[in-house]
Formats: C-alpha cells, structure tokens, sequence
C-alpha cells in the first residue's frame, strides 16, 4: 500500500505515565500493520516513565511539556504548572487550534484511549474521521459516579466502542439498556508474552528492601484507593500479629502514596510494607517475589495480572471484571472478594499450604496457551479498515 493510501490513524491520552492503557496503547502501536496505518499519538501533557517509549515509525504530539522537562525549583515550576493549565485550558475551548496549528494534518480515524479522552476526540474539528473510544471502566463504580452523566452523553456519539473485557460491557448495557450505543466489541488486552520472559531475565538495578529468608508477595499498580492497597496493608499487619512472617512490596506510585505511608507508620509495617515506585521493568521484581496479590477494588481485564501468570507466579485477585475467566479458583490462581479478611485468608493459605502454592504453579506451565495475541490484533485491524470503508470522505479504490 502506497504511503500516501496508508490510514491515518490518531491516538489521543493525557499523558504516559506507567499504567494498563498505556500499555495497551504502546501494544496497538507496535503491532497494527505499519504497511497499513500511518499512526499518530497526541498527548495533552509529554510527561511519565513510558513517554520516550512510542515507537520510532509513529508520529508523538504534545501539546505541552511534562513534568520532567521543567524547573527543579519548586516556586518556577509552580508557575510553570499554572502556565500549563491555561495552555491546556484555551486549547480545549479551542480544539480547531490543535488540527490547524499543532497537528497539520487531517486522519480518517480518531482513537481515544479512556473515557478521559473522550471530549478531546469529539471535539475534534475533523468532522470527517471516524471516532473510536475505548472503555475500561466499571460503570457502577462509586468513585465513578460523578462523571458518569458525560460518560452516557459522550457514547453515542462514537461511531465505534471497544471494551477491554466482556464484563465491561455487560455492565454498560445492564445498567443503562435503553442508551443509542455505537457497535461495539469487546477486545481483550494483548500480551507480549516473549518480551515479557525475556525482560524478567534481566537484573535488578537496585537494592531489594526484603528479607528474602520469608516469603515475598508483590502487586503492581497505581496507588489509588481502588487499587486496595490499604486493605491489603491491614491483611498483612494481621498476619503477622498472628505470627506468618512474610513481606510484600509495592511497584506503582500515585496520589494516595501519601495517606499509605501514614497508615504504613500508624500499623507499623514500616520494615515489611514496602513501596518501591514505579520500574521501568517490573518482570525482575515479579519473576523473584514468591506471590503476586492484585486486592483491587474494580479492574475490567487487568493485564498485570495477565504478566504474573505469564511468569507462573501463584496469584491472589479479586473477583472483579473479566479475572475469573483469566485465572481458575485454586487451578491456576485464587480468587478473592474486596475484603479485608478474604486477603487475609488467602495470603495464609498460600503461607502455610505448599501443596496448594505448587499446584497452581505447576497449572500455570502452559497458561501462556490462554492469551493468543494474533486474533487481537487482527480484529483491531478490521474494525478499522472497515470504518475507514464506510467513510464516503474516504477513497476506496486501494483497499480490498
């Protein structure tokens, strides 16, 4: 396919810090067929750890820098804060400004990642392209809640919905079956099931804060009270106030980090409670823990826990979103409710029944088998040459 006949595709999302979407859409990026797709990434903010690592055939925008790239000094960089705000502000009052000024060039399909990105996509000066949106969240969520009258506002204006997990849609249509939803499908995230092995050979660049002579559980995620981090950090005080000693670290950072720590010192599991931040490669760190313990509160179809079973780690998780179709209760992993005590029994179980712990790692050998990424990408690929068809703005004559 000629270069100038090749799709033009734009991803929009605020920024890349480490997180499940990002991942998602770094996957789409490194996978959709560049003989097809000529492919663009807008960004509101240049800013997080995965930001350098778009790749080189895709084309990265933003529209104002991150924080990496201002003052050290706490006063300048609060100005410039603010500066960016009001540049972020004016843009979004004046979206014909990012098309004629910032991205020069029109593409027939605009892609937003999560229901953040929505209104960006919609707002959208091409009035031609085709808009998809990607919908990862539980929609009876509490914390949800509030900005759920413009979720319901902004779905039919899509001319395409993709959820990340059958339970994610189920929940759309269970509790709102008289909305005008675009067509829809349900798209699984991929797993780079190899660069995932061969990232957790590699070493540990720092200094592991355990005590390897006890067992280790590891999580990974952003720090975020649905994340049920807290809930899991009083699990942990239990058990060793009944004497299972053990230890459990943390892979994430975000903005509840600061009550965490507050709560770490109240319970005083400042020695066995850690958080280590965000890695770049956290597959090392999953690959040397014993188990790894995802206590979310809600999750659609989380790919951390997806990586764990790659690396047949024994896994604890709630039952939420799509987990119980990716792991079997006590075959390959152990299903929970969000519950303090169910986390509690769980990480007792696996402390103290080695049985139970060498069964399901013997269970995950072939677990790799569950996740086929070729049908994922495939199926992305035809719902976007088939929307590109149906554009009459489009020409067709090139495409099969």
């Amino acid at each position: 396919m000629s270069e100038n006949k090749k799709i033009k595709l734009l991803f929009r999302h605020r920024s890349m810090e480490m997180g499940g979407v990002e991942k998602v859409m770094l996957s789409l990026l490194n996978n959709l067929d560049r003989e097809k797709f000529d492919m663009t990434v807008l960004l509101n903010l240049n800013q997080g750890e995965l930001r350098n690592e778009i790749p080189a055939h895709v084309r990265k925008v933003y529209l104002t820098d991150g924080k990496e790239d201002m003052s050290k000094n706490r006063i300048l960089q609060k100005v410039q804060l603010l500066q960016r705000k009001r540049k972020l502000e004016k843009l979004a009052k004046n979206p014909e400004t990012i098309d004629r000024d910032i991205l020069k060039v029109s593409y027939d399909v605009e892609i937003a990642m999560t229901y953040n990105d929505f209104e960006p996509v919609l707002v959208s000066a091409n009035k031609t392209s085709k808009k998809i949106g990607w919908f990862h969240s539980e929609i009876h969520v509490p914390k949800l809640q509030p900005l759920v009258p413009k979720i319901l506002e902004h779905f039919p204006k899509f001319d395409y919905m993709v959820y990340c997990s059958q339970r994610i849609k189920d929940l759309m249509h269970r509790h709102w079956p008289d909305l005008k939803y675009p067509p829809e499908s349900v798209i699984i995230n991929a797993i780079p099931i190899d660069e995932i092995k061969e990232k957790s050979q590699q070493p540990i660049s720092d200094k592991w804060p355990v005590n390897f002579s006890h067992p280790v559980f590891i999580s990974v995620g952003r720090l975020h009270t649905r994340k049920g981090y807290h809930k899991l950090m009083e699990a942990h005080a239990k058990l060793l106030k009944d004497g299972f000693l053990h230890s459990v670290i943390i892979l994430g950072d975000g903005e509840e980090l600061p009550n965490l720590l507050l709560q770490q010192k109240k319970l005083g599991v400042e020695s066995t409670f850690f958080f280590v931040g965000n890695k770049m490669n956290p597959y090392p760190y999953i690959k040397q823990a014993d188990f790894f313990i995802m206590p979310s509160e809600s999750e659609a179809w989380p790919l951390v826990l997806a990586e764990a079973l790659i690396l047949q780690k024994p896994a604890i998780a709630t039952d939420t979103g799509d987990v119980a179709t990716m792991m079997e209760d006590r075959k390959t992993g152990y299903l929970i409710s969000y519950d303090t005590y169910d986390m509690y029994t769980a990480m007792k179980e696996f402390l103290t029944d080695d049985e139970l712990a060498a069964g399901i790692r013997k269970n995950l050998e072939h677990i790799e088998e569950k996740f086929d990424n070729r049908w994922i990408f495939a199926e992305v690929e035809e719902i976007l040459l088939n929307l590109v068809k149906n554009n009459d703005d489009f020409s067709l004559q090139n495409y099969p």
